[in-house]
């Protein structure tokens, strides 16, 4: 049985609490680890668990918000001091390497490895990233900027004894939902999903600033995971605004039971 696991590095939103720091999380499938979002203080939390980062092969920004990447440029300046040497490849927004590139020529001019910037159009839906092992889609949201989630599919390659034909079957499948207002367009896409972390920045009592704002109630959250019939339930990306996070759980467990908090510090394997 494969399995799929992933280390929750950051789950508040754009105000840091003593709580919570910004968003980040490490998905590992098989023997590949990815960073999704890099939100400021991410490294830290990773050394602190002691986070092996030689398998960290590529890192996922959702979108520009600075609580998604402000601890990329520390991070890449971490990994070069730790003597790194395979290239480290970033899937954005285009405008992120013209943010980073100027930094990183001048506080990170004799990096031992190669940063390769991958440009992606976080409105489109489409396959970004592929090898034998993994597959990494783009899922639109609906936010202020352009954003997308990333939809992992875990494959393994499989010989037909009777043919001699190769095919891939699915094993675990994670959907990482960031910033978005409720959009039942995703749906398809994520559907039967054996995770979904899906943002649930407000409870129902800030609905309303949740709707200005262009982010999504745990309750929403819940109601996308039960439509896609998603195996389980990871919320996360809580605002600072509410300080007792089983608000946001036993909103969501009304909808969909199989629900549980991204506590930071903590590995969830699915």
């Amino acid at each position: 049985m494969y399995s799929g696991a992933v280390t929750i590095l950051g789950s508040g939103s754009a105000l840091p609490t003593y709580q919570n720091s910004p968003s980040g999380q490490l998905l590992t499938l098989g023997d590949k680890s990815f960073l999704i979002d890099c939100g400021e203080g991410v490294q830290l939390t990773m050394r602190q668990m002691a986070v092996k980062t030689g398998r960290l092969y590529s890192v996922f920004i959702s979108h520009l918000h600075g609580d998604h990447c402000f601890g990329l440029i520390g991070l890449i300046s971490t990994l070069s001091m730790m003597h790194r040497l395979q290239p480290l490849h970033i899937y954005a927004h285009a405008d992120l390497e013209k943010l980073l590139r100027p930094m990183l020529d001048y506080h990170c001019q004799e990096l031992s490895f190669e940063v390769v910037f991958h440009p992606i159009n976080p409105r489109k839906q489409e396959v970004i990233f592929e090898d034998r092992t993994v597959l990494v889609e783009t899922v639109p949201l609906k936010h202020k900027v352009p954003t997308c989630g990333f939809l992992f599919t875990e494959r393994h390659r499989k010989k037909d004894a009777e043919t001699g034909a190769f095919h891939y079957e699915t094993s675990k499948r994670y959907a990482y939902i960031s910033d978005t207002m409720y959009s039942e367009k995703i749906i398809p896409q994520i559907e039967g999903v054996d995770m979904l972390f899906h943002e649930s920045t407000y409870t129902e009592e800030h609905a309303e600033r949740c709707r200005g704002t262009m982010h999504s109630t745990a309750k929403q959250a819940a109601a996308i995971a039960q439509a896609a019939h998603a195996k389980r339930l990871l919320i996360g990306h809580f605002s600072a605004r509410v300080d007792d996070h089983t608000q946001f759980l036993r909103e969501a467990q009304e909808v969909f039971p199989d629900t549980q908090l991204a506590v930071e510090r903590t590995t969830i394997e699915f």
